[in-house]
């Protein structure tokens, strides 16, 4: 498991999770990912997470510990909540915007998640602050 992109991990298990209609998905848990799930859950985009009792030791004897994530799906046919999630910053080419150019999702529809120095935000949250960061990802 790489530990290079969590955001993107974690992105791509929900995303999959979602085309499969599966109910739980479980990722790997850092505080950066359970501020993201907790944003999550108030934006109404999952249902809850919970913390798994079970751990991961890899070969270099790191302990990896997860947490499962209760997906939200909508009417008879089951349709996501999650329409689209689109990694925006990465690794290899970090995206910063400042309080001006912060960017609204799908005209205010979806959510921008935002890494700022006041902690992690939505996109509104952001410009009721008054502050600028690193757009992680977005949401809709």
């Amino acid at each position: 498991m790489s530990n290079n992109d969590l955001i993107s991990d974690m992105i791509t298990r929900i995303r999959n999770s979602n085309l499969v209609k599966a109910r739980k998905v479980k990722i790997l848990r850092t505080s950066l990912i359970i501020n993201i799930l907790s944003i999550l859950q108030k934006e109404g985009f999952i249902d809850s997470f919970e913390e798994s009792g079970e751990v991961f030791i890899t070969e270099k004897g790191f302990v990896h510990k997860f947490v499962f994530v209760n997906l939200k799906y909508k009417g008879v046919k089951q349709k996501p909540f999650i329409t689209n999630l689109k990694r925006i910053s990465r690794p290899g080419l970090r995206i910063y915007v400042n309080k001006e150019n912060i960017p609204k999702v799908l005209g205010g529809i979806g959510i921008a998640v935002i890494s700022t120095s006041k902690g992690l935000m939505t996109d509104r949250m952001a410009r009721i602050n008054n502050v600028g960061g690193e757009v992680l990802f977005h949401i809709w």
